[in-house]
């Protein structure tokens, strides 16, 4: 793990470095979370917002995004492209 504390905009940096890892390492996690935005990274807890996905794929798309197995396989991927492992969660909240 990172010593110093991963922030939004470091991590919004790398994000396209952490999807293509979560494509190559698990393409349906990737499916299913690669069109959720950044909504807010605090005390080590990533949350993706599917906000504007469900507007296009409704309620089914985004209760595959909160599969527990997907979150984890994204966190991995955080870890490998960053060195920092987090949580990741996921919302439907336009007021993040």
């Amino acid at each position: 793990m990172a010593d110093v504390p991963l922030t939004l905009p470091q991590l919004k940096a790398q994000w396209i470095d952490v999807l293509y890892d979560l494509e190559s390492t698990h393409r349906t996690a990737w499916i299913a979370l690669f069109d959720g935005r950044l909504a807010s990274l605090e005390d080590g807890v990533l949350t993706l917002d599917f906000v504007d996905a469900t507007k296009m794929a409704g309620v089914h798309g985004y209760q595959r995004a909160s599969k527990p197995s997907f979150l984890e396989a994204m966190a991995d991927s955080i870890e490998r492209v960053t060195g920092t492992r987090l949580v990741v969660t996921t919302t439907r909240d336009v007021d993040v």
